[in-house]
């Protein structure tokens, strides 16, 4: 491949850190102190530096006691609140590896993840138990932890978190920088959700990329409503907050109303944000209720925020809006806005460190500026693979370390990124991932369907919705409203079908892929 249009970073690249996760994110918990890390939106329960670093150790220690270790999995399934830092990262320093179920799944779906996790325990807060106690059955899931308290008291004859707790740990559990630390579930650029192995090293590499001044912190307030089992909301927020000595606000679910008091009460300096809440910050009248003029940057991510959106937020607000860029398999920022660096639809620019090329799809050759051709990304931030899928994960990164996003842009002289379209056939409702394969393979297992696809159509609120087209087998009889309830009542909120319709057939190609393109068109 030649070495012409590679876009480097326009950013000067920075040491990066040689260190586990754990010990670099939490590195400055003594200098802190006091300070708030941590803070419940909805009880006001907090944690200082010094608190946290506290409970990790004894959290970690105990789970070191209870056998738990490298090569060993913890599933949290569970909304954001202090105690989640405390799992996640008594997990890591311990030396196992977490994987991050959204407490929104159905057990089926979460018994999917506990399954290709090879998970050994799981953690929930108590409004979830059922949930958890069903996904566990035939999985090596042996034990359930339940958060004191957290969002649903401990059922009767269920284990407090608490009982794992022992004697603090003085040091890191020895693993190696490359062995992996998270396994988050995504869908990468096409079919079912699969693990995503992410090690120490990328995710600290990630946390220095993104502070080192695309999205510099430094003591900075805010309220942390992504959630923490995905991966903005883990590294950006949670990750990064804590190395840069924040205080995180958490909410378990965005409620536009708290969001805004919250902000206001404790003169958050920051906004980190999907398109759907700028959407609510530009137009909705409650917003001039409160003061948020301590904001000065809104950061979008998650999916694409369009520019008119931005401008007329930034407007409103005072302040700038920017956005960012990347995917879980990318640890997961690959682009980001530096301040007074903003211009309109661009997502930024390449992270220190690491590179950007824009690939022809059709041949594989690289593109020139303003040519629009696949994103591709190469850098310490990178994903090991996919775990339990070699196939995918050679589909998805080539032999010399590129991977392929599935995303269409181009760049400009000044090094910033735009993205205009997406290769890939994932769904973003809201910024959560819609994977069309999911629900076409469920639309199947309906008996009256005899084939089923699944495409996103653009929604101003949602950012696009899932709308499926089915053909029915002949002599069968069933509503769209029927087929709706169906998928509704096995997956997530965000992945039910908003819309659905029937066909006589299903558009493909000759090798009997699903032409997707036409039934965008028809929606």
């Amino acid at each position: 491949m030649s070495e012409t249009n590679i876009h480097q970073s326009p950013l000067p690249d920075i040491e990066l850190p040689d260190q586990l996760l754990l010990p670099y994110v939490m590195a400055r918990a003594g200098e802190l102190g006091d300070r708030v890390a941590v803070v419940d939106g909805f009880s006001g329960e907090q944690l200082t530096y010094a608190e946290l670093d506290d409970r990790i150790r004894r959290f970690a220690g105990g789970l070191v006691a209870h056998g738990f270790g490298p090569g060993q999995v913890l599933a949290i399934m569970a909304p954001n609140c202090p105690s989640y830092a405390v799992v996640f990262h008594g997990a890591a320093m311990a030396g196992g590896t977490v994987t991050t179920i959204n407490p929104t799944y159905t057990d089926h779906e979460v018994r999917h993840q506990l399954v290709d996790s090879g998970a050994s325990l799981l953690v929930t807060v108590g409004m979830f138990v059922e949930t958890a106690k069903a996904a566990m059955e035939g999985t090596g899931v042996k034990e359930l932890y339940v958060l004191d308290g957290a969002y649903g008291e401990v059922p009767a004859g269920e284990s407090r978190l608490d009982e794992l707790f022992g004697e603090p740990l003085a040091t890191q559990v020895p693993v190696g920088l490359d062995d992996v630390v998270v396994l988050p579930y995504s869908s990468g650029t096409t079919g079912l959700s699969k693990g995503v192995m992410l090690t120490h090293r990328n995710l600290t590499a990630n946390v220095a990329q993104s502070l080192a001044g695309a999205i510099p912190m430094d003591g900075d307030s805010f309220v942390a409503v992504l959630p923490f089992f995905h991966i903005y909301g883990m590294q950006v927020l949670m990750d990064c907050g804590l190395r840069a000595g924040c205080r995180i606000v958490t909410m378990p679910r965005f409620d536009l109303e708290l969001f805004l008091r919250l902000n206001q009460e404790h003169n958050c300096t920051r906004a980190f944000v999907a398109p759907p809440m700028v959407l609510a910050l530009a137009k909705h009248p409650i917003v001039d209720n409160y003061n948020l003029s301590d904001l000065e940057v809104v950061f979008s991510g998650a999916a694409p925020l369009s520019a008119e959106l931005a401008a007329e937020a930034s407007q409103r607000l005072g302040c700038e809006v920017v956005q960012g860029y990347g995917m879980t398999e990318a640890s997961p920022v690959t682009h980001a806005t530096p301040p007074r660096q903003f211009k309109p639809g661009s997502v930024g620019v390449t992270l220190p460190n690491s590179e950007t090329r824009i690939v022809d799809p059709a041949t594989g050759e690289n593109l020139g500026l303003d040519q629009d051709g696949e994103i591709c990304v190469r850098g310490p931030h990178v994903m090991k693979g996919y775990h339990n899928n070699e196939a995918a994960t050679a589909a998805t990164i080539d032999a010399e370390g590129w991977l392929h996003t599935g995303d269409v842009g181009h760049v400009d002289a000044d090094g910033h990124v735009y993205v205009v379209d997406r290769l890939k056939e994932l769904i973003k409702y809201k910024g959560f991932q819609v994977p069309p394969a999911e629900l076409e393979g469920l639309l199947l297992t309906h008996p009256a369907v005899a084939d089923a696809a699944v495409v996103g159509r653009p929604d101003d609120e949602a950012g696009e919705i899932p709308v499926g087209f089915v053909v029915v087998k002949d002599g069968q009889d069933v509503s769209a409203a029927d087929l709706q309830a169906f998928v509704a009542d096995r997956t997530a909120s965000y992945k039910h079908v908003r819309e659905l319709h029937f066909v006589e057939a299903i558009p493909k190609s000759p090798s009997g892929k699903i032409l997707r393109r036409v039934l965008r068109d028809k929606a």
